[in-house]
């Protein structure tokens, strides 16, 4: 069912835009079945070695199956409103003849939608500056830095170079902590080492702190978690961590992700994660998927940083990812007096590699005092 979801669009695209081409058969018999074959790289990818979440094939073959698909996406949404108008125009009694020429374009359109769309997806992302107002932050922390990482999703696409240029790039900003919200890799440690390695050139004054997302538990969570601290990125999951400054104090707590309840390890439990944290010090809270927000706030966080909804991948399909992430998809809301910041990702899921006025993001979140 799932994969038959995925190839809608390709089976309108050879209804409406194939079929009615002027060629011989033979050939749209060819295009149909390339442009099938563009809807099915999950179900092929299920037979690599790293299965649907870890494709384990060459980049450059996973980039052109998700420009593939993303042009034939777009070129059926393109067939989808050409068919409205000639619809509307039958009902109106004014007849339009679509001429050849305008199909010609629409799939040009579609090619170079695409091309775009699959570039803004694997880019190294540009800085994203976000100023957030706290209202009992100490003066002491005035201007304090975040760098927030989140669902980069290191895999064949997201390789060990872009790794590498990722953690230059940020690295050039000089944070004073560097926060990693889940999501950091799809694969086994055995076929991911070396992509993650150039990880190990994060680092911030205050300390580079992560947690897990839901990702981590297809594989080998544990695992993951011990190699991830072995480079520096030390996890607080039901745990906390204080930063302090001349005696001011700031509490950077994390979670696991929702789903690890339901993968045979411990879930998230907030309580737990505060205990022992100083009462009157400002929380800053880890949590992978924003859905929990609101139950969150109940227990006076005053900052949470999620990810993986990616933003919603494409401007307006964004209303498909907010019921299950409770409305929360992109961007910054107060939600019962705490702040929630859903970063739009600074990869995502090799599954689908297309972004369209929801980039990719590197956060520098500046905290400021609410006056």
């Amino acid at each position: 069912m799932f994969h038959l979801i995925f190839s809608i669009p390709s089976w309108y695209v050879i209804a409406r835009f194939v079929l009615p081409l002027a060629m011989p058969l033979v050939l749209k018999v060819i295009l149909s079945l390339l442009v099938l074959l563009a809807s099915q790289y999950l179900l092929i990818s299920r037979f690599t070695a790293g299965g649907i979440f870890s494709p384990e094939m060459p980049r450059t073959v996973i980039i052109l199956f998700n420009w593939a698909f993303s042009a034939v996406l777009f070129l059926a949404m393109t067939q989808l409103l050409i068919d409205a108008v000639t619809v509307m125009s039958l009902l109106f009694r004014h007849p339009l003849e679509i001429a050849p020429g305008v199909r010609y374009l629409a799939a040009l359109f579609a090619i170079a939608l695409g091309a775009i769309s699959v570039h803004q997806a694997i880019r190294v992302p540009p800085v994203k500056d976000v100023t957030i107002e706290i209202e009992n932050l100490p003066a002491e922390f005035e201007g304090y830095q975040l760098l927030q990482l989140t669902d980069l999703h290191i895999t064949k696409l997201f390789n060990a170079t872009w790794t590498a240029a990722l953690v230059k790039r940020a690295m050039s900003l000089n944070a004073n902590l560097i926060v990693v919200t889940g999501d950091v890799i799809d694969g086994t440690l055995q076929n991911r080492r070396a992509d993650v390695e150039p990880l190990r050139g994060l680092n911030a004054p205050d300390g580079v702190f992560a947690i897990t997302g839901n990702h981590e538990y297809f594989f080998e969570q544990e695992r993951w978690t011990d190699h991830l601290a072995s480079l520096g990125l030390h996890p607080l999951l039901n745990s906390h961590a204080i930063i302090k400054r001349d005696g001011a104090e700031l509490v950077i707590a994390g979670l696991p992700d929702a789903s690890a309840s339901r993968r045979n390890t411990i879930g998230p439990d907030l309580t737990k994660a505060l205990r022992g944290a100083p009462e009157n010090a400002p929380v800053i809270l880890l949590d992978h998927q924003p859905r929990n927000a609101r139950q969150n706030a109940l227990q006076k966080v005053d900052l949470q940083l999620s990810g993986h909804t990616h933003g919603g991948l494409i401007v307006g399909f964004d209303r498909l990812f907010a019921k299950p992430n409770a409305g929360f998809v992109s961007g910054l809301y107060n939600v019962d007096g705490m702040q929630l910041y859903v970063n739009n990702g600074t990869a995502l899921w090799p599954g689908v590699a297309v972004r369209l006025g929801r980039p990719s993001e590197l956060t520098r979140i500046t905290l400021q005092r609410r006056k």
